[in-house]
């Protein structure tokens, strides 16, 4: 028998699935020849976002040097000239303007202490049920991307049934950010699927420092260099995980400081003019809820010769500051301007005096950012979207979300206001994940002012 008729008795005696294996094989060797199929790239790394907050630092907290980590920042990121907070310029309004890309009349919280006439006082807490809007870690995790969360106003309790799935609680500030660099690494070392996209963490930054010794003191700047410290430790960390291949790391403050060296005790102001009311006070602001509303011109009348105080019916509130609550405000709003603080309480207010007489040069915030440029914070961001070297004008608080947002390709907060910056992007934007399934529609917020 020739080649050819053995070729062809085999090819008859060969098994249907056999024959068809060939083909298969033939048709593989074709393309790979051809060039028409190629190997599977490998899946890119999903975008990462670490954001952290340096309480009470300004926007010109730099220019004092000695800080090597936010300088790296600086130089190889992109740094803002500053990020302007909304009024009150205080710091639980603020963190979480920034984490809802809203204002105090939308999300609902009016200062680190406010009345409530359905869940009562809100002081220094973290309860999510006060949040009036969405805050950013619970639209990540609507949308399916993980969420952690190391002491962030508002984040240790779920908001309308959706939490991050990692959250530090309780708060503790006693705890040091050796602790939360620690943290964010372990979070960083988990498997894929385990692993959270968006990291929001609190930091002290020079807060304290600020307020007791004043904005710009060795004190200050001291306090900030133990931060700058534990952020570095972080940069180590995360360049030993090639994080900024795929990450963005991203620092701001929630506002800056002023010297503030005249205390003004609002209730002692009313008490003296025969009005009875509850004060309660916010360094340049305070609520006045009076228990007689007949009350209200004498109260007016009571801050006229008060300098550097003014007495506002909440009608008269300048609608520019979108403080304009329906429940949380005070039928009169006072609202101070430096050198004054308004003083919770007598014993307070001489505890606070004698340390300035003791040389300290006292510092505070909450003055309208709009007329006080020392109230404007830092933002700084290194890794993914942020150009090495870009600089930006001022950003505004409300546009953090929407930004964040973006970077991590997931529609921002529900009630959100803001606009992505448009020198912080992933070098090809990724459209918004759209409403489908597996994830759930924003639950229902404040409505618009």
């Amino acid at each position: 028998m020739g080649f050819d008729a053995a070729r062809r008795s085999r090819a008859r005696t060969a098994s249907r699935p056999e024959r068809a294996a060939r083909r298969i094989g033939v048709c593989v060797a074709l393309c790979l020849t051809c060039g028409w199929l190629t190997a599977a790239p490998e899946p890119a790394v999903a975008a990462e976002v670490i954001w952290l907050s340096f309480d009470g630092v300004r926007h010109d907290a730099l220019a004092a040097g000695g800080l090597p980590a936010l300088g790296r920042m600086a130089r190889e990121g992109g740094v803002a000239q500053a990020l302007v907070p909304v009024f009150p310029s205080s710091t639980f309004v603020n963190h979480v303007t920034q984490a809802t890309g809203t204002h105090p009349d939308r999300h609902g919280i009016v200062g680190n202490r406010f009345f409530d006439p359905e869940l009562g006082l809100f002081d220094y807490g973290n309860d999510a049920r006060f949040l009036d809007a969405e805050p950013l870690w619970a639209a990540a995790e609507r949308q399916g991307v993980r969420a952690a969360t190391f002491f962030w106003v508002g984040s240790e309790t779920p908001w309308r049934g959706v939490a991050a799935s990692d959250r530090m609680t309780p708060f503790d500030g006693a705890l040091g950010e050796a602790t939360k660099v620690d943290r964010i690494l372990a979070w960083l070392d988990r498997p894929a699927h385990e692993r959270p996209r968006l990291i929001m963490s609190w930091w002290h930054g020079a807060d304290s420092a600020g307020h007791r010794h004043g904005p710009g003191s060795p004190e200050s700047l001291a306090q900030l260099q133990t931060q700058d410290l534990q952020l570095g430790r972080l940069l180590e960390g995360l360049d030993a995980r090639d994080f900024f291949a795929h990450g963005t790391l991203i620092v701001t403050s929630d506002h800056g400081m002023t010297r503030a060296d005249e205390v003004v005790d609002a209730g002692v102001v009313l008490r003296r003019a025969g009005v009875r009311a509850r004060v309660i006070h916010g360094t340049a602001f305070a609520h006045v809820h009076l228990q007689h509303p007949d009350q209200a011109d004498a109260a007016l009348r009571a801050f006229e010769d008060v300098p550097h105080v003014r007495a506002l019916p909440l009608s008269a509130v300048p609608s520019a500051l979108r403080y304009h609550h329906p429940t949380r405000v005070g039928q009169i709003l006072l609202v101070a301007e430096p050198p004054v603080r308004l003083g919770g309480g007598r014993r307070r207010a001489q505890e606070f005096l004698r340390k300035l007489t003791a040389g300290g040069a006292g510092g505070a915030h909450g003055y309208d950012p709009a007329h006080h440029p020392d109230m404007h914070g830092v933002l700084l961001a290194l890794g993914r979207g942020a150009a090495p070297g870009a600089r930006w004008g001022p950003v505004r608080a409300i546009d953090l979300a929407a930004t964040v947002a973006r970077l991590l390709a997931i529609a921002p907060p529900g009630s959100s206001e803001g606009e992505p910056l448009p020198g912080l992007a992933p070098p090809r934007a990724a459209a918004p994940v759209p409403e489908a399934a597996g994830i759930r529609a924003a639950p229902d917020a404040a409505p618009a002012p």
